[in-house]
């Protein structure tokens, strides 16, 4: 017997140890050889030890065995956990569970083992015997399967992934193929959800002769997709990817037999009227990982979806593929659907949670998460086995990624994880990959992984649900993403990519590492499963309005009745009284109006409420948005005008406002800040900026106002920008256009005051265009580029046509040939009419102090004076002097911002006078 196992003995039954009661449990889990345990049990003590598969535990084995103790081996094992009902020094009775951090890391001055309540000591003895009767059978992956022509008409063969289907497809696959109620499948990750949604799209497509809509839900998730339904395309079928990522072809869409999308997307052609017709000839609608109705951000829209499917009137089936809920029947009773629980898995999943000890310091903390880590990947693969590492921030893989390749040997001092080229040279050199969201790199890196040429990837949960990336064993490095705790249906998805059958794997390895305060929490979080709770009244107004503007709602009546077949009724939510909120809210704040009828209120969309719901702006955010800008005084010229709204607009909008800036950034950030954007300038403030207090929202501010003040800095942008790696940039200056647009189109409507109009609409589109590098007052020619490329061919022909103009000294679109310039792909008629949508010089002209308003097509004039405003629509034609009070005032020197007066053509095009006349027509210089 080793010397470390103690020898002081329980009390025996005689002593009260239990005999005529239950049957005593000492239940543990070790990873250390050197572990102190009883030297006697109390007769008929249930003993029972997991211990690793390895050598150097065979001595600790033996003894333990020879105590009357099953012992089990399991490679990998790290986990420190006693579960017991005998007496102990603490306690005299009653259950326990007493956790210890995983003794290779656990160091000095961490928190030690505490025993839980009795609620978490039922959790951990529940987890122990599921493990262990895991553990007690040899798991099968070869259950009964099923031909493919058994179950499909021959014709289809040619569209499916394999000649036959395994067991958990073969089981759904009477359902999809004969049912015509909806259908919810749950399934555990790894089972072959995507061949059930293929047989679910076929039955649509070739057995019903109707479309099939494919929802996924992230961009990567699409593209995995659309590979994977790369032959449906060469056997006839026209499938069409829709995602923010790629132009939409409205023809094809229109024509196409399959569309593969994000829910956002799909929502977005809802609220698209001329999609109307198409989304007619929906018969099925897929909705990939539908568990994630309970995820704060993604559940809102996917429960808005299908709230309006759910109508009497739909014949749209629905068949959702699902993760392992808890909740799943309450889930199908709501959908009023067909209920399939899958079991069958193709391998076996053993799930662990390894402590770490607990700092008050938390960079003490995070060191214990890196080098656990760092132990796992090394063991797994030092055994030829891949690891699939999860990070809760691009930061974290950068610098976990960074740690691994250091432990096996890389050489990285001097080296930081924010220098994107050296970090993926010396990864790459190491056999480890990165993958994010931004991270350039990231196709690569997933073809390495599959091919085995790079053993470890270390990413976000972008790859987490659906991108088929089998690993061995999976490693949840952080328990929270970004600021937020992960959600359970998360971590459960991340388990789901260890030990699948596309890595030849027959047993999967999942490691959690939690610290010493947070196990019991997750330990019951797992065990109690993933509920998927309704989020849709944290967003509810965008929703109702959703459906106003799409005409299914007109009446309150019909919003109530809408209100029923929402997810977040069923589960209860008293009453109507969030929509009665909802609509209230909607109302007050200009976006729909309330009538009152014979029998209920008519509502009607404004046109505020129609802008803001096509362009999928939140109803909360766009109000406090226009409220705060309506609010402000009136800037003195173009420069603070572009500071005050892009100032604003970080704030407002919480993308931009909670953009992580790490500690590393802050130099930068602040930097570029005191430089007001000129990324020439930053160098003579970063003495200054070290010190600076940075405030929400100041990374996004930094990015915009770099792209308005130095455009050439984006032309031909590197791996930073001013010091800033430009993928902390992109997403905030990809996300930006799209309020920015929201403001500008606002113009006409006479909802915001000029200046915002206009200034908006210029930055939208340098943002959005910013690689071309245009300066300030080049919005006008870029919409004219925009418009004449449409949107189907405007990231091919905009870029050429913008050079061809800059070229030929154009600074706008007031060029007086009626010729189509090289690049244009409208016919003559749309040609001939966007031309008219130009706000030429000639129609807001000044003569001997007077100014006259003579357009050439129906127009909105706006006459300001201060921050009030007055909006009138004129005609073609009608010469109007009236402005000319609001002139003299803009010409007065000691308040030459006072007033002035603006055109705003329908299409989109402006014209103004004093400061914002800037905006007119580009400046000549590439930048400021």
């Amino acid at each position: 017997m080793p010397d470390t196992i103690e020898n002081s003995p329980w009390p025996t039954a005689e002593d009260g140890g239990g005999r005529g009661c239950h049957r005593r449990i000492y239940w543990l889990k070790t990873s250390d050889p050197q572990v102190s345990v009883p030297n006697r049990f109390p007769d008929g003590t249930d003993v029972r030890v997991l211990l690793p598969d390895d050598a150097l535990f065979e001595p600790l084995t033996a003894e333990l065995t020879e105590r009357g103790a099953e012992v089990r081996a399991v490679p990998y094992w790290l986990e420190q956990e006693l579960v017991s009902d005998l007496p102990s020094a603490e306690r005299d009775e009653g259950l326990r569970v007493q956790a210890q951090p995983t003794w290779q890391v656990a160091g000095a001055g961490g928190s030690p083992g505490r025993a839980e309540d009795v609620q978490a000591a039922e959790v951990a003895r529940d987890a122990f015997d599921a493990l262990w009767q895991a553990q007690s059978l040899q798991h099968k992956s070869n259950a009964s399967g099923a031909p493919a022509d058994q179950v499909v008409p021959d014709t289809w063969l040619p569209f499916l992934p394999h000649a036959s289907l395994n067991p958990a497809q073969a089981e759904a696959a009477p359902e999809v193929l004969k049912g015509d109620r909806h259908l919810l499948v749950v399934a555990p990750t790894g089972a072959g959800k995507t061949t059930i949604g293929m047989l679910a799209a076929l039955r649509a497509v070739l057995g019903d002769g109707r479309k099939a809509a494919w929802l996924v839900p992230q961009r990567s998730l699409t593209d995995e997709l659309d590979r994977e339904l790369a032959g449906w395309r060469r056997h006839g079928l026209r499938v069409e990817r829709l995602s923010g990522e790629y132009s939409v072809d409205v023809q094809r869409v229109r024509e196409a037999d399959l569309w593969v999308t994000t829910t956002e997307k799909f929502e977005v052609l809802c609220r698209t009227s001329s999609m109307r017709e198409a989304l007619n000839e929906v018969g099925c609608l897929i909705v990939d990982e539908i568990h994630l109705l309970g995820d704060t951000e993604r559940g809102p829209v996917l429960e808005g979806v299908l709230a309006r499917i759910r109508r009497d009137d739909s014949r749209v089936r629905v068949v959702g593929l699902s993760a392992t809920v808890a909740n799943a029947e309450q889930m199908a009773d709501w959908l009023d659907a067909t209920l399939l629980r899958v079991a069958w898995r193709p391998s076996r999943l053993i799930w662990q949670l390894p402590v770490v000890p607990f700092f008050a310091d938390r960079n003490l903390t995070q060191a214990a998460r890196t080098r656990l880590t760092n132990l796992i990947v090394d063991r797994v693969t030092a055994d030829s086995g891949s690891v699939l590492v999860f990070c809760g921030s691009k930061y974290s893989v950068r610098s976990t990624a960074l740690a691994i390749a250091a432990s096996r040997g890389a050489r990285t001092t001097g080296i930081s994880s924010d220098d994107a080229e050296s970090l993926r040279s010396i990864c790459d050199a190491a056999g480890v990959s990165l993958h994010y969201k931004d991270w350039e790199y990231k196709h690569e890196a997933e073809r390495s992984f599959r091919e085995r040429r790079t053993n470890v990837l270390v990413a976000t949960s972008t790859v987490a649900a659906g991108v088929n990336l089998p690993a061995r064993a999976v490693v949840v490095r952080d328990t929270q993403i970004g600021m937020r705790d992960i959600d359970v249906a998360t971590v459960q998805q991340m388990f789901g990519r260890a030990g699948r059958l596309g890595a030849g794997e027959t047993t999967g390895w999942a490691f959690m590492i939690v610290d010493a305060s947070e196990r019991a929490h997750w330990q019951q979080r797992l065990i109690g499963g993933y509920t998927v709770d309704s989020q849709i009244t944290s967003t509810l107004p965008d929703h109702v309005l959703a459906e106003i503007v799409q005409g299914g709602v007109r009446t309150s009546t019909d919003a109530e009745h809408w209100w029923l077949h929402t997810f977040a009724h069923h589960q209860g939510s008293p009453g109507a009284d969030p929509l009665h909120r909802a609509l209230g809210f909607l109302a007050g704040a200009g976006y729909c109006r309330l009538e009152n009828g014979e029998d209920a209120q008519r509502i009607t969309a404004t046109e505020l409420g129609t802008v803001t719901s096509r362009v999928m702006v939140p109803s909360v955010t766009g109000f406090q948005l226009r409220t705060a800008l309506s609010l402000m005084d009136l800037p003195k010229d173009a420069e603070e005008a572009e500071e005050m709204l892009i100032g604003e607009l970080c704030e407002a909008v919480p993308k931009l406002s909670s953009a992580v800036l790490n500690d590393q950034l802050k130099p930068a950030v602040s930097a570029l800040l005191h430089a007001g954007g000129r990324v020439s300038e930053v160098e003579g403030f970063f003495s200054a900026a070290s010190d600076a207090h940075l405030l929400p929202g100041d990374l996004a501010r930094a990015a915009l106002l770099a792209v308005a003040r130095s455009p050439q800095a984006f032309v031909r942008v590197g791996q930073r920008v001013a010091g800033i790696p430009y993928s902390s940039l992109r997403p905030l200056l990809d996300d930006a256009p799209r309020y920015l647009h929201w403001l500008g189109s606002q113009g006409f409507l006479g909802m915001v005051h000029p200046w915002v109009a206009i200034v908006a609409a210029d930055l939208n589109r340098r943002v959005r265009w910013r690689r071309l590098g245009p300066p300030r007052g080049s919005g006008r020619l870029l919409w004219m580029c925009e418009q004449m490329a449409t949107s189907v061919e405007a990231e091919r022909q905009v870029p050429l046509m913008w050079a061809a103009a800059r070229h030929r000294g154009l600074h706008s679109p007031d060029w007086s040939t009626r010729t189509p310039p090289s690049g244009n792909r409208l016919d003559r008629a749309p040609y001939a009419h966007l031309l008219r949508e130009r706000v030429g010089e000639q129609e807001l002209s000044a003569a001997e102090g007077v100014l006259r308003v003579q357009p050439s097509h129906p127009r909105k004039l706006v006459v300001w004076t201060g921050r009030t405003f007055h909006v009138r629509h004129v005609r073609s034609g009608e010469a109007d002097p009236v402005a000319g009070d609001a002139h003299a005032e803009a010409r007065n020197d000691r308040c030459p911002t006072a007033g002035g007066t603006a055109l705003f053509s329908w299409r989109g095009d402006y014209r103004a006078t004093g400061w914002l006349a800037a905006y007119s027509a580009a400046e000549a210089a590439d930048g400021p």
